[in-house]
């Protein structure tokens, strides 16, 4: 007892030295909106309990699956840093699972489980009383799951095979779940399906009701999964052991070159992007092709620009994968180091692109225009922003050869790189609309629209990331060597802004694309396609005579929202 609150001290110091300038204002912000679905959920107790056991059922696959797709899960207490201490594996797990509970995370959650507390005082006070060690209970599940889950994960990373299989599944898992109505469709759910009280997110909610074995299966449960994960810390602790098979050496006859080889080489060995790599292959394949259950095969031709734009998400802190290594890089006079990644990585990622775009729109048919037009478009457009938001953007990564244990961990800064993954899937598609929209309103002229723009949008933006390195080379060094990003010499407009002007622009610039787009524009081509009903986008639900007005209104939010940022940032008069 006395290790495992020793364990949650230090959580608590760690953390509050720690939260400070962007990483607390990300924090601040995922609280935020993690309140905002902790009180959707308990809405959901006076709802009904069927719908309250599904939203259970999103918390325990965000937990499960949340850390594997956004760098490997909390860790600021790594079990590596008590190795020395000779601790027993049951006894190191039970102290980090307690130091666990220490977060923002842990906190909302328990604010969600808040639900079976409203669901047992509607029941009477007997079942009030049960809720209190339901949500303790399934709390700690929800913990255990993900730390599982993750060290599984790091696990099959250790291997070629691992990494690969991995890849698939976690690709496949998250393309179900957001093709989920396409199940439900298929097997004439109209409701919340009644496998949700069968899953471990629901056992809180059977005892709630009165069901004294649901709350022993989680005691039960959350023994076996700490068991589990004390093994597989011990597994953990062997490290990685590097590949001794023979390869064949690099050569290149030019420098440039060189980095090309060099980054060929580090696609087919980092064993963290071939996970990435088939990551987003079986996503795109996936999601595409999910329609298929219900006869559909209009989605299929899209599996290539979805695999584009999700590589690219994966890829988007690529300087920060490198660690310290960039000072090779700066040593070397004369080379161009943003076009030999941009070369490499179009090398490893397009092949599979044209592939399977080519063979899926050969299946159904077409529309060839639009797709030869988005292919090159996305593509370019990748190649240019994978390495400019890179450099712009960059999140200090661990060097390869220090990563720990959990090979997800590839950096310090969870919502960092979150940020980052989901500036890259908007920017992304964002470069493939030109095209998109000559090919939907000319036809095969979209075609050339879509190569002339790609060549612009790689050598473009490549341009770009190459005057940002070669200018800021030295400070983008010390961000990774240091963590810490260098304090700029002269005040921005930003900077001068109180702290309450500085969360209104904030949320302005962060959210604004969320009304605006897919609550707005997205949401009107839906509605003018007679697709009701459709998953978050509200305007699908309304009555027929008020679908285009909020459809409208979220655009106007939108644009509102933009324009208040703009005008905080706005310089004032002296008079």
């Amino acid at each position: 007892m006395a290790v495992a609150l020793t364990m949650a001290q230090m959580k608590v110091a760690v953390l509050r030295h720690s939260f400070h300038g962007g990483r607390a204002q990300t924090a601040a912000t995922g609280a935020v909106l993690g309140v905002l679905f902790a009180a959707g959920t308990v809405y959901l107790a006076f709802a009904g309990p069927d719908l309250l056991a599904a939203g259970y059922a999103v918390w325990m696959l965000g937990w499960m699956l949340g850390p594997v797709f956004m760098g490997g899960g909390d860790e600021t207490l790594r079990p590596e840093y008590f190795s020395l201490l000779g601790l027993p594996s049951r006894r190191l797990a039970a102290g980090l699972l307690v130091a666990a509970f220490v977060g923002v995370a842990p906190l909302v959650s328990l604010t969600a489980l808040l639900g079976l507390l409203v669901a047992g005082v509607r029941l009477g006070p007997a079942n009030a009383l049960l809720a209190v060690p339901a949500m303790v209970l399934q709390l700690a599940v929800f913990v255990l799951l993900s730390k599982v889950s993750v060290a599984l994960v790091g696990l099959a990373l250790r291997s070629r095979l691992g990494a690969v299989a991995s890849g698939v599944l976690n690709g496949a898992i998250l393309a179900a779940l957001g093709q989920i109505w396409v199940f439900f469709w298929a097997f004439g759910e109209t409701g919340v399906p009644s496998a949700v009280w069968y899953l471990p997110s629901g056992w809180g909610l059977r005892a709630v009701q009165g069901d004294w074995r649901a709350l022993a299966a989680l005691a039960v449960l959350g023994l076996l999964l700490l068991g589990a994960w004390a093994a597989l810390l011990g597994r953990r602790a062997g490290a990685t052991r590097p590949s001794a098979r023979g390869r064949r050496p690099m050569t290149a006859a030019t420098v440039n070159g060189a980095i090309v080889a060099k980054e060929l080489r580090t696609w087919s060995r980092d064993l963290v992007r071939n996970h990435q790599l088939t990551f987003a292959l079986s996503y795109g394949v996936c999601f595409a092709a999910s329609p298929l259950i219900l006869g559909w095969d209009g989605m299929l031709p899209y599996a290539g620009p979805i695999f584009i734009v999700m590589a690219a998400a994966m890829a988007a802190n690529l300087y920060g994968t490198d660690g310290t290594a960039l000072w090779l890089t700066l040593m070397t006079p004369g080379v161009s180091d943003v076009r030999g990644r941009q070369l490499a990585w179009l090398s490893a990622q397009a092949p599979v692109a044209i592939v399977i775009t080519l063979a899926f729109t050969a299946i159904t048919g077409g529309p060839w225009p639009l797709m030869l037009a988005l292919l090159p478009a996305l593509l370019g457009g990748a190649t240019g922003l994978v390495p400019l938001i890179s450099v712009y953007g960059l999140v200090p990564g661990t060097d390869p050869h220090r990563r720990s244990g959990n090979p997800l961990r590839t950096s310090e800064d969870d919502g960092g790189l979150t940020g980052l993954a989901y500036l890259a899937l908007a920017l992304v598609l964002l470069t493939g609309v030109p095209a998109g929209l000559a090919a939907l309103w000319f036809g095969w002229a979209g075609v050339a629209v879509g190569v002339v723009t790609g060549v612009l949008f790689a050598w473009g933006f490549g341009l770009l990331a190459e005057r940002r390195l070669r200018s800021h080379g030295p400070e983008l060094l010390e961000t990774m060597r240091t963590g810490r990003r260098p304090r700029p010499t002269a005040r921005s407009r930003f900077d001068e802004l109180s702290k309450t002007k500085k969360a209104i622009t904030w949320w302005c610039f962060g959210f604004g694309a969320i009304p605006l787009f897919p609550q707005g524009v997205v949401a009107a081509v839906f509605v003018s396609n007679d697709m009701l009903r459709h998953t978050w986008f509200l305007a699908t639900y309304m009555p027929s005579g008020l679908r285009y007005p909020v459809a409208a209104a979220f655009i106007v939010l939108g644009l509102a929202m933009y324009g208040t940022g703009l005008w905080t940032l706005k310089p004032r008069s002296a008079g």
